[in-house]
């Protein structure tokens, strides 16, 4: 059964240009499109969608509200569509922890040409979200009784209860690739770990210049430092560094103390950056050393990489199915036998602090 997309753009040509893109697709079928929500609403209550293609700036209502909307009532797997901007973009990482499970830049002039040299990504992004299981929103959740998906609280016993074993466990990093979904996911987990924590290096699939304002976002919010990485960083106790969008990004180790580095290079499993380039590298790099987590996302990538660090000895995880929005990713890697913990999302933060506190 075909995939049943559903547009809504202020913009006429945006609409004609998507309906073009998608003309010749047999999995895919776009049912509809309407140039604001309010129309919107009406259609897709109608025939529901298996998929939203949602642009974010619209007048009237918003496609930011709109979409808190829908993950209230009847969650829908949602792409946003977004300019390349500053604005656009800080709007768009807001629409991903609001529940959407991707974000496909565009760009303000030469849209047809970049829809049509982007339509294999485009498709296949499409496809992912057709599998994706959104959660509701936190209102809805609350309304129904069930247990909130919001992050959890930041604990604080856990630094306290782990504070003797840092002097034996100061440098054992941690690598966590994350794809569809992964936006909330690593939120969640980041907001369980206390300052002091071993130092995470992430690989999320994201496009450029979204991770760097994703990084700033999570600084804001979480105890340890997050920032977008750079060449020559120090993966420390206390620091996150995330793969710059259009970049791979590697572990690397000298003089006992381990950095990151960010190189150029083809896409990888489709990727760039590539879970795979940096599970590798912490595999050669770290060996018994580093704790390797893979969390929701479409597709393969990660799961060869984390095969290779399970090889050398290192503790690996993946997240669990019931709490992934896509279990690609993980259930790849599992199928490898490159995973020694299946936990759910809500355990992943105390994996690390477990593996921090082993001697």
């Amino acid at each position: 059964m075909a995939i049943k997309v559903y547009v809504v753009d202020d913009s006429a040509v945006v609409r004609q240009a998507l309906q073009h893109l998608l003309q010749g697709e047999r999995e895919i079928e776009l049912i509809g499109s309407a140039p604001n929500a309010m129309l919107a609403t009406t259609a897709i209550r109608k025939h529901r969608p298996d998929v939203l293609l949602l642009d974010i700036e619209m007048p009237g209502m918003d496609g930011l509200t709109f979409l808190r909307q829908i993950m209230e009532r009847d969650p829908i797997p949602t792409i946003i569509c977004s300019t390349l901007s500053t604005s656009g973009s800080q709007v768009a990482l807001e629409a991903l922890s609001a529940g959407a499970v991707a974000v496909m830049a565009k760009p303000r002039m030469g849209l047809k040409q970049y829809l049509d040299e982007a339509r294999l990504e485009f498709v296949q992004t499409i496809k992912a979200a057709a599998r994706a299981r959104p959660k509701l929103g936190a209102a809805a959740v609350a309304r129904t009784g069930g247990a909130s998906p919001a992050p959890p609280l930041r604990p604080a016993a856990p630094a306290a209860a782990f504070a003797g074993v840092h002097a034996l466990s100061v440098n054992k990093p941690v690598v966590i690739g994350a794809s569809t979904g992964g936006t909330q996911a690593l939120e969640s987990v980041l907001l369980g770990l206390p300052r002091d924590c071993p130092g995470v290096a992430i690989v999320q699939h994201m496009p450029e210049k979204f991770t760097r304002m994703y990084a700033e976002r999570l600084n804001q919010l979480c105890a340890m430092e997050v920032r977008e990485a750079r060449t020559g960083d120090r993966l420390q106790r206390g620091t996150v560094l995330i793969a710059p969008g259009g970049q791979h990004m590697q572990l690397t180790k000298s003089m006992g103390q381990y950095f990151v580095k960010v190189v150029d290079g083809p896409p990888v499993n489709r990727h760039k950056p590539s879970v795979d380039v940096l599970f590798r590298s912490a595999a050669e790099a770290a060996g018994a050393d580093v704790l390797g987590i893979i969390l929701t996302g479409m597709g393969d990538d990660g799961a060869r990489g984390m095969k290779a660090m399970h090889e050398r000895g290192a503790r690996t995880v993946a997240q669990d199915e019931a709490s992934c929005v896509v279990f690609g990713m993980p259930m790849e890697a599992i199928k490898l036998g490159g995973v020694d913990e299946v936990r759910p999302l809500s355990d992943v933060a105390a994996a690390i602090l477990q593996f921090d506190a082993r001697a």
